[in-house]
């Protein structure tokens, strides 16, 4: 055993009692730091506007701070910009976190001296649980990858700006660096294929035994290595024993990752933002994500139904319950407050608490009222893929339609992996799953407002070529799963299949 996985031992068990501990005391974590966020906001910008001084509870806290996306939250982040301290957290924030909204164009989220630790120590708790679990820390003495955007920052109001990822590749830990793969020079590759390209070169011959990144991007670096070298992933590193992923329901693309690797084996995922690292799989044996309560950020609850209403129901750790679909809003200690992050949650356990992804607050279909949401449409199609052993490796969703009554339907844009033989059949598995998930477009379909879903099929590597088309390929980037619109189907025309 080398000197690492030695020492990672007894540091992996002292952290996950800690993450025990927290499981136990989620409410009074999420209360304490509550009050700790109000208290150390109080004097800056937008507590004073906010009468922070007056809040004594989490209900005067409702009534006195709204819900906010981005574009609310703008005019504080300008004011920063500008060289102003104490806006929304005391000081400055020490980075921007670069990131590209559907709406907003690009957002800079602050991160504060007080909030990257929440960044940096949950991914570090993360492999740590799994350590602890699993026994397995053989694999922190290979060679690690993570698979990011540039290190490289530029400055925009004097306050260093970059990706997320780009921002923690500076916080690696001393002890891993030799250990981190790509090299800094090939990281700093803006350019994705020509990045990838260069990954390969630099991985190919090494003992590779952590891979981390968005499934699809993981993807594209396993077909470039099988490309090359003729050999599955798990041939070419015998090593490889975890795999981090986040950013995506991975469900939909773990058969094909598999089947790349040419074997199962241990996955964490992690539930990261810009806005901060909200959750994460801290065992191999349970369902869902452990939210990440003693870690800078007090979480509400918004039933997703009501999160365009002008004064939704709000909710706090101990009042949610299992299986309802929740809009995610954060307050955290680097100043964002009653903070929409735009990602949709279900519990699955609130004994301990744990999360999965449903979906996106704007990333849905309701063209007909039927309302369906990202979880739905993954598990449709997913179970249909499962029956027909068929292997999906991209699709997204989007509405037809059409004057005539029963005419309109869903489109949907597959690209296959295998393609299945009778697609008529393929297409009424998905759309029976469908149905049976979302009572509201089993009713349009038996109510003869919109017929079955129909799929168009996408040429291979024609979600990346469009990607690219876009300016958005690699990164952490990713393909909507649902648009209320035909703006992305019309855009996806070319590169469906004759």
């Amino acid at each position: 055993m080398k000197i690492k996985s030695f020492l990672a031992k007894p540091f992996a068990s002292y952290i996950h009692k800690q993450i025990k501990k927290g499981m136990e005391n989620a409410v009074e974590d999420q209360q304490s730091i509550f009050h700790h966020l109000i208290k150390e906001a109080a004097k800056t910008d937008f507590g004073k506007e906010h009468g922070f001084a007056d809040i004594k509870t989490y209900e005067d806290f409702v009534k006195q701070v709204p819900v906010r996306d981005y574009e609310a939250f703008k005019i504080y982040i300008e004011r920063i910009k500008e060289g102003k301290h104490n806006v929304l957290w005391k000081g400055q924030p020490i980075y921007f976190a670069k990131t590209s909204g559907t709406t907003s164009g690009v957002k800079y989220i602050p991160i504060t001296k007080d909030s990257i630790p929440n960044h940096i120590n949950t991914a570090r708790n993360a492999l740590l649980s799994y350590m602890a679990e699993t026994g397995n820390t053989k694999f922190a003495d290979g060679k690690l990858i993570f698979l990011s955007g540039s290190p490289e920052l530029e400055r925009v109001g004097g306050i260093p700006t970059g990706r997320l990822s780009g921002i923690v590749n500076h916080h690696v830990p001393k002890y891993l660096r030799a250990n981190q793969m790509p090299s800094y020079p090939t990281n700093c590759i803006e350019e994705w294929e020509e990045k990838l390209d260069k990954i390969v070169e630099e991985t190919i011959n090494q003992n590779m035994s952590l891979i981390s990144g968005i499934p699809p991007w993981m993807q594209m670096y396993f077909d470039r290595l099988t490309e090359k070298s003729g050999k599955k992933i798990g041939e070419l590193f015998p090593d490889f024993s975890v795999m981090v992923q986040g950013g995506v329901n991975f469900e939909p693309y773990k058969a094909k990752l598999f089947e790349s690797i040419g074997k199962k084996i241990d996955c964490i995922e992690l539930f990261p933002a810009s806005e901060g690292f909200f959750a994460f799989q801290d065992s191999q044996n349970a369902e869902g994500l452990l939210l990440n309560t003693n870690s800078g950020i007090f979480f509400e609850f918004v039933p997703a139904a009501e999160i365009f209403n002008t004064n939704p129901t709000r909710l706090s750790l101990k009042d949610v319950k299992v299986g309802e679909n929740y809009a995610l809003i954060i307050n955290n200690n680097a100043g964002l407050w009653g903070y929409n992050i735009g990602d949709t949650v279900k519990f699955v356990s609130t004994n301990p608490y744990r999360i999965i992804v449903s979906g996106r607050t704007k990333h849905f279909i309701s063209a007909f009222g039927e309302h369906v949401i990202g979880e739905e449409v993954e598990a449709a199609l997913l179970k249909a893929a499962e029956e027909e052993n068929i292997q999906v490796r991209e699709f997204t969703v989007a509405p037809m339609i059409a004057q005539d009554a029963g005419k309109s339907y869903h489109e949907w844009f597959i690209e296959f992996e295998n393609t299945p033989e009778d697609m008529g059949r393929f297409a009424k598995r998905i759309d029976d799953n469908l149905r049976a998930k979302n009572v509201y477009y089993d009713d349009l379909i038996a109510g003869n407002i919109l017929q079955q879903l129909k799929i168009s099929a996408i040429n291979k590597n024609g979600f990346i070529d469009y990607m690219k088309s876009i300016g958005k390929l690699g990164g952490q980037n990713k393909m909507p799963r649902l648009s209320n619109d035909r703006k992305i189907a019309e855009e996806l025309e070319p590169y469906v299949a004759n």
